[in-house]
C-alpha cells in the first residue's frame, strides 16, 4: 500500500499516540503489581508464625502465587509490553517509509528538472 506523501504526518502522530497510550497502561498496571506486592510484603513481615527472612520470603511468593489479581496483572503487563514494542516498530516503519517516500519524489522532481533541461539544450 502506498500512501501519499502529506497523509504519513498525520499516519506517524497516531502510531505515536498508540505508543503514549501503551505507555499510561503499563505504568497503571505496575502500580497495581506493586500494590499487591506491597500486600504480600506486608503479610509477610507480620506474620508471627515465620521464624526468618526465608520463610517470610517464601510466604510472600506463596501470597503472590495464588493471588488471581496479581497474576493477571503480570500476564497483562507482559501483554502490554509486548504490544508496546509493535507499537514502537510501527512507528519506526511508518517514519522509515516516509522518508522512502521523500526520497523518491526527490528524485522523481530532479529527474523531471533534468529532462527539462536536456530538452532546452536540444532546443525543443
Amino acid at each position: 500500500m502506498v500512501t501519499q506523501l502529506n497523509h504519513y504526518p498525520a499516519a506517524i502522530a497516531q502510531a505515536a499516540q498508540r505508543v503514549n497510550e501503551l505507555d499510561s497502561q503499563i505504568i497503571a498496571v505496575q502500580q497495581l503489581i506493586s500494590r499487591e506486592e506491597g500486600n504480600a510484603d506486608r503479610l509477610s513481615a507480620f506474620d508471627v508464625n515465620l521464624k526468618n527472612d526465608t520463610q517470610r520470603k517464601a510466604r510472600r511468593f506463596e501470597v503472590l502465587l495464588t493471588h488471581q489479581e496479581y497474576q493477571t496483572a503480570v500476564n497483562t503487563l507482559m501483554r502490554l509490553t509486548a504490544d508496546k514494542a509493535n507499537a514502537i516498530a510501527h512507528l519506526e516503519y511508518l517514519r522509515n517509509q516516509f522518508s522512502v517516500a521523500k526520497l523518491e519524489a526527490r528524485l522523481e522532481i530532479a529527474k523531471q528538472l533534468t529532462d527539462f533541461e536536456s530538452r532546452e539544450l536540444v532546443g525543443l
